[in-house]
């Protein structure tokens, strides 16, 4: 698959990036880019939520009630989940909902997602950028250019630039990340992925490593 190049003011530049077909042109696998999903919506919980079981509950340390004439329950303790105040059954606790997944179901699901984008026409590849100081309006006049602007725009960069981080982030809707980061979540959500020339090869060998010759 090949792709135009744009340059920053939003103009065809001449030449074509050349995408791997493996990797932007495959059947999309549903139910890898559904587990996928759903481990990284996990990995985002806390996971802190507590409540207080009836043995926690502070109290009760005496009989609620004599045990006759009262004409109410024989209560043993006002800790008791049947009454206000009183513990709760079953409660949440605090624990870890993470959950892992094979490295190649993982890969698979970021493919199905590139894929997806890809026959979307969603993914532009623009010429290297930088800025010597962070300014917001060279992003926005860049996004204007290639008519994304107000859209949710993911910028794939080669390496960390924070120059362009920090031009980025007060813009809504707009991320910036390193090309080998993106997860399948954060593919999907955006509505243009936009890469960096220099970022295609090293996002697509985040995705596919180059297997290691046999000696």
């Amino acid at each position: 698959m090949k792709l135009p190049i744009f340059t920053t003011e939003g103009k065809d530049s001449g030449d074509k990036a050349e995408l791997v077909d493996s990797i932007f042109s495959i059947e999309p696998n549903e139910t890898a880019i559904y587990e996928d999903v759903r481990r990284y919506m996990a990995n985002q919980r806390q996971g802190t939520v507590n409540t207080k079981e009836r043995g926690q509950v502070r109290g009760g340390g005496r009989k609620a009630y004599r045990q006759k004439g009262t004409g109410m329950a024989r209560r043993g303790s006002i800790r008791s989940p049947l009454l206000k105040g009183g513990g709760t059954v079953f409660g949440p606790s605090p624990r870890d909902y993470s959950y892992k997944m094979p490295k190649k179901y993982r890969r698979l699901a970021r493919k199905s997602a590139l894929s997806i984008k890809a026959n979307e026409d969603a993914i532009k590849i623009i010429d290297d950028f930088s800025f010597e100081e962070p300014k917001t309006k060279k992003v926005v006049d860049i996004l204007k250019g290639l008519e994304v602007e107000g859209k949710k725009v993911l910028i794939l960069t080669a390496d960390t630039d924070k120059v362009i981080y920090k031009s980025a982030r007060n813009i809504p809707d707009v991320s910036v990340l390193e090309a080998y980061k993106p997860t399948t979540y954060q593919i999907l959500d955006a509505d243009v992925i936009l890469i960096q020339k220099s970022g295609i090869e090293k996002l697509q060998g985040s995705v596919e490593p180059a297997k290691e010759a046999v000696a």
